[in-house]
């Protein structure tokens, strides 16, 4: 099936609601951006903006910085999510945030003016809905702006994720959260399951030549067993510890890409160093899909994203950490559905490899058929598919 604009008038408008606290929303919000441009881009305009961080007085600016804060201190990233979780508290909590930040958003919505809201990120639901309520009953009139949220989590979700009045349109990634959506309220016709979004380039990855071209294309040996270890967006994790042992375990054949982000002093430091076996160090890549494509498992924490398009990969995964609360779900789903294994040991992840690479290579093949299995590659294509109607039935009521 293919998506294609209908109209070469005046764009319609997506304004895309994120924040940069950890690349999963960012690259949720890239994918649902890059797919629309790509598609759509003669029909609709697609824009991400950070509420908080440029439209709110302090301290709701600083949002980003105080997640890094919380998350490099799991005990106090664990008490702030249990303590919001209630919905009594939080909605008395996001109350008084609206009253602060109104004059703002409303004023960040009137320059967008879009036709649609999409929600990627737990915190960009109740405040901005209750300021579009407030400027629809200011403005006595019917203007109607679609707004959907896309969940971007594989298991357990926060419930500031879920607000059953003013969301046309929930987008959810499995059974498991779309159970969730209606506990919390949302009605069975306000969810829709296609899957996490994953960047366009993974909807095509199957199509993709055997992995010895891929490898020669990328520079890499192209006989050798590859794994692939990520340090997520901003490089986090015990990365020169997994790489050390790595080269201490793994056979001289064997090939190891390490992703360091956005941690050019880790990356640095890593391409400094002889290694035992071949390592082939980056940054911040563009091409995942490609890197992702050329492997055999992959190394990371259990970030959803990542996990889902480790799972369109048809890729292995072992999981070495995870954030507590919002990722902790993630563990048991590669456990229980045999895709993956965990540890948070450097030593023991080079051994899961180094068996894996070995005498257990049937299992690992085994394993891979079975993510592959559980892969959404069409997630993105589905979600935009929606959202683009969503859009052309609200301006028609406008018009």
């Amino acid at each position: 099936e293919r998506l294609t604009s209908v109209s070469t008038g005046e764009k319609l408008r997506i304004l895309c609601l994120s924040s940069d606290t950890g690349g999963g929303h960012r690259a949720s919000a890239q994918a649902l951006h890059d797919f629309v441009t790509s598609r759509l881009g003669d029909e609709f305009s697609f824009n991400t903006v950070d509420l908080w961080s440029n439209h709110s007085p302090w301290p709701f600016c600083n949002m980003p910085q105080s997640y890094f804060f919380l998350v490099k201190h799991p005990w106090l990233w664990r008490l702030n999510f249990r303590c919001s979780e209630p919905k009594f508290i939080h909605n008395v909590m996001f109350k008084g945030y609206a009253a602060i930040v109104a004059r703002t958003f409303t004023q960040a919505f009137t320059d967008y003016l879009p036709q649609l809201i999409v929600s990627v990120h737990p915190l960009m639901q109740h405040v901005p809905l209750q300021v579009l309520s407030n400027m629809k009953a200011a403005a006595r009139q019917d203007t109607s702006v679609s707004f959907s949220t896309v969940v971007t989590d594989l298991t357990r979700c926060h419930t500031t994720w879920f607000h059953p009045k003013g969301v046309d349109r929930c987008f959810v990634a499995n059974d498991v959260v779309a159970r969730q959506a209606r506990e919390q309220g949302l009605e069975s016709q306000q969810i829709a399951c296609h899957g996490l979004p994953i960047r366009p380039a993974f909807r095509s990855v199957g199509l993709r030549s055997d992995k010895s071209v891929l490898r020669l294309q990328l520079g890499l040996d192209p006989h050798a067993s590859t794994v692939m270890l990520i340090g997520g967006g901003e490089g986090m994790g015990k990365i020169a510890a997994i790489t050390e042992a790595l080269s201490r375990r793994l056979s001289t054949s064997d090939q190891l890409i390490v992703v360091c982000g956005r941690n050019t002093t880790l990356a640095s430091e890593l391409a400094r160093q002889n290694w035992d076996i071949q390592v082939v160090v980056k940054g911040f890549i563009n091409n995942m899909a490609d890197y992702m494509a050329c492997c055999d498992c992959v190394i990371t924490k259990a970030g959803p994203g990542t996990i889902a398009e480790a799972l369109t990969c048809g890729l292995p995964i072992v999981l070495n950490g995870c954030i507590p609360c919002q990722e902790e779900g993630n563990i048991p789903y590669v456990l229980q559905n045999e895709v993956g294994a965990y540890s948070e040991e450097p030593e023991k992840i080079a051994e899961v490899v180094s068996q894996w690479f070995g005498p257990l290579k049937d299992r690992l093949h085994s394993m891979s058929a079975r993510a592959r299995s559980l892969g959404r590659p069409e997630a993105t294509f589905d979600i935009v598919r929606e959202l683009a109607d969503m859009t052309r039935k609200a301006a028609m009521l406008n018009c």
